[in-house]
């Protein structure tokens, strides 16, 4: 991507995730045998046989409570897939998850919601630097369209 960066979930916070998840829950890893789940620790689609485990995520509040500051009622939570055990991460390049609709949400510094944007396969660059053109946007969620999961988060580099 040019100027902004899909960033996976963080090693520290994926450590803790594999242990124990963001709603307080024992993580139970499990064979994914048909393949194709969306990691989110290194931001590709499952392989059949690889070892995943489906936790509960917040991605607003961890990345706000880095900033020091509430995101109020925006704070959510939901489940994503992620390796069991630790993984390469991510291997950069093309922008994942791209082959489908998504929703870009922006969020403000203090982790308030700006809006959000249809995207289609081929508009995210125009998508990201429509949102980062305001500069109230400090980040930028990708979420999956079927069922609003979070992907990744995207900020400027």
């Amino acid at each position: 991507m040019t100027n902004f960066s899909a960033r996976a979930i963080d090693p520290t916070a994926l450590k803790e995730l594999r242990s124990i998840d963001d709603s307080g829950r024992r993580t139970v890893p499990v064979t994914d045998v048909e393949g194709g789940a969306p990691l989110r620790c290194c931001l590709r689609r499952s392989a059949s046989g690889e070892r995943i485990a489906l936790v509960s995520y917040a991605p607003l509040r961890r990345w706000a409570a880095g900033r020091g500051v509430d995101p109020g009622a925006y704070d959510e939570q939901g489940p994503v897939f992620v390796h069991a055990e630790e993984c390469g991460g991510p291997d950069g390049g093309a922008v994942p998850f791209a082959q489908a609709h998504r929703t870009l949400r922006r969020y403000s510094g203090e982790g308030r919601i700006l809006g959000g944007r249809l995207v289609e396969p081929g508009g995210f660059e125009e998508g990201f630097a429509e949102a980062f053109a305001d500069p109230a946007v400090a980040v930028v969620h990708v979420r999956a369209v079927e069922y609003g999961c979070f992907l990744y988060e995207v900020r400027k580099e």
